[in-house]
Parts: C-alpha cells; structure tokens; sequence
C-alpha cells in the first residue's frame, strides 16, 4: 500500500514507547540510549508529530514501562530486567522517574498503557483490543528503542494483523550503527520506513 493509504487518520493510531524521565529525559539510567535520542532530535520531532496527529483526530497512545516498589508482578527472566529493577527508583510507578519527558506530556484525550512486565507494549496490557475497538490497522512506531521494544511492538503488530509504520526521526537506538542496522535488515522488510514531515504533510493534504 501506499504510505497514503496506510496512515490514514481514521484508521492510524500514534504510538509512543518509553519516552519517560528515567529512560531518556533527565532522570535516565540508560545514558547511552538518552544521548541518542537528543543527538537525533527524537523528542522535539516527536512534539510536532503529536501536536499534527491531535489536530487530525489521530488518537496518541502512551506505551509506557512502569515497575511497583515491591515489584510484585515483574518476571525478572532476563539480564536487562534483571539488571534495571536493582535500582528502586528506576521506573516506579507513581514516581517522577516513570513520568514521560515534559515536552511530550500527555494532554486530554490521550490513552496511557503501563505494563509492569515484558519488553514491548502489545504484551500484558489491553492496547490490542482497545486499537481494534477504535478501529486502527495502522500504528505508528516512534520512542525507543529501536533494537528492542520498537523491534518488539512492530513485529508484535504485524502478527496481530496491523500495518506498521517506523517513523524514523522520532526513533532512537544505541549504538546508531546497530540501530540502523536492525531498521535495515529487520524493520525495514515487515514495516515502512517514513519520516515525520512526510506523515504530518500527508495529513494536511499534500501528496
């Protein structure tokens, strides 16, 4: 399909993963990823395309990762799980570290998903069957990070039958290299690859 057709605003949704204090804003325990997303510009990019998609009635979804202090309900089945949930403040819920960055603050009318388990955001959580009550077949990848819960919401949306869209500017990884690695010869064959600009032209008309 066209990029045309496939972000259609009836039937596209925004999605955002981990954009949050205590990933990449200034409460960040993952320096690396952090520097990424400003050294691209990820944030203020992202801003513009939020601000396009509300005015178009594209809904924007909050994919967010959250920890309990007590941690009930966390499988620490792998190393980075593992690793992130020693520090008690990573991520608690509640807390300033789990709040998104301020410059991408929700506003009314967004939807906020937390999962407490799990790598990527179609997992332990309800945002499947709520984008198909809303009608989505189309979801928009932005956040990060794009070696692993981008990967994992793209492909996990895919099998579920959606089309998927990585908008690449709104996006980070760590290292560049092995983020634009994984787009080229893993995201790039089961998703569209597109900018921001090129979506928020669409919706306002242009070809």
């Amino acid at each position: 399909m066209r990029l045309e057709d496939l972000v259609q605003p009836a039937t596209t949704a925004l999605l955002t993963v981990e954009m949050q204090r205590s990933v990449v804003g200034d409460l960040s325990r993952i320096r690396p990823l952090a520097d990424a997303v400003e050294r691209h510009g990820v944030v203020g990019n992202l801003a513009l395309l939020m601000k396009s998609a509300r005015a178009h009635k594209v809904p924007v979804v909050y994919c967010n990762a959250e920890f309990r202090a007590d941690r009930k309900g966390t499988a620490r089945n792998c190393g980075l799980i593992a690793t992130l949930t020693k520090d008690p403040e990573h991520l608690l819920s509640g807390s300033a570290s789990a709040e998104v960055v301020p410059e991408l603050t929700p506003e009314p009318g967004d939807m906020i998903f937390r999962r407490f388990t799990g790598l990527s955001p179609f997992s332990n959580s309800s945002l499947d069957i709520t984008l198909r009550n809303l009608g989505i077949k189309t979801v928009l990848a932005t956040g990060v990070s794009i070696n692993l819960a981008i990967f994992g919401l793209i492909l996990e949306a895919v099998n579920l039958g959606y089309s998927a869209v990585l908008v690449r500017d709104c996006a980070a990884g760590f290292p560049d290299e092995y983020a634009e690695s994984v787009i080229k010869n893993s995201l790039t064959p089961i998703s569209t690859v597109t900018t921001s600009d090129r979506i928020i032209d669409i919706w306002r008309g242009g070809k």
